[in-house]
C-alpha cells in the first residue's frame, strides 16, 4: 500500500465522519438549538432562575389551557395563529417566571453541570412536544424525521409533559 493511497482512505474516512456528524446535528438542530438556550440561560442567570422558568412553562400553560379570550385570536393564516397562541403562551410564561422568580430562592439549591444538560435537554423536548401539540408548530415549521420521530407522536407528550418535572425532582438537590 503506498503512502498516496493511505492518505486517500484517510481523507475519505475523515470526510465520511464529519458528514455523518454534520448530518445527525442538522437533523436535531431545533433541539441542539434549545438545549443550549436553556443552558446557557442557567449558566448566566443561576440555577434559581432556571428551576423558575421550567416551572413557569407548566404555570403557563396550565392558565393557557383555561384561558378565555383564545377565540379572539386570530385564525388564519397558519403563522399568525402558531405566533398569536405562543405569543399568549409566552406572556403567561414570563408572568409565572417573575412570580416564581421572586419565590424560589437559589442559595439551598444545586444543580451539577450533568444535571443541568439534562433537564436543559429534557426542557428542549417539552417545549417541542408541546409546540407540536398544543400550538400545531407543524403547520408552520416541518421536523425532520428523526425529531419527529420521538418528540411529535401524541403517545409521548405525556411522557415529555412529565420530564423537566420528574428531571428537577432527580437533579435539584
Amino acid at each position: 500500500m503506498t503512502a498516496s493511497t493511505s492518505i486517500t482512505q484517510v481523507s475519505a474516512l475523515a470526510t465520511h465522519t464529519a458528514l455523518s456528524v454534520w448530518t445527525l446535528a442538522n437533523n436535531f438542530l431545533v433541539v441542539l438549538v434549545l438545549l443550549a438556550a436553556f443552558f446557557l440561560f442557567a449558566w448566566r442567570f443561576g440555577r434559581g432562575p432556571f428551576v423558575a422558568l421550567m416551572l413557569s412553562l407548566y404555570a403557563g400553560y396550565a392558565v393557557y389551557g383555561v384561558f378565555p379570550y383564545l377565540s379572539l385570536l386570530p385564525a388564519a393564516p397558519a403563522q399568525t395563529v402558531f405566533l398569536a397562541h405562543v405569543g399568549v403562551y409566552a406572556a403567561l410564561s414570563f408572568a409565572f417566571f417573575l412570580i416564581l422568580r421572586r419565590v424560589i430562592v437559589s442559595d439551598f439549591l444545586y444543580i451539577g453541570p450533568f444535571g443541568l444538560i439534562a433537564l436543559s435537554f429534557l426542557g428542549a423536548g417539552f417545549l417541542i412536544a408541546l409546540a407540536a401539540h398544543a400550538f400545531s408548530v407543524t403547520s408552520v415549521y416541518q421536523f425532520t424525521p428523526q425529531v419527529a420521530a420521538y418528540l411529535v407522536p401524541a403517545k409521548y407528550f405525556f411522557w415529555w409533559f412529565v420530564a423537566p418535572a420528574v428531571g428537577l425532582f432527580i437533579f435539584a438537590r
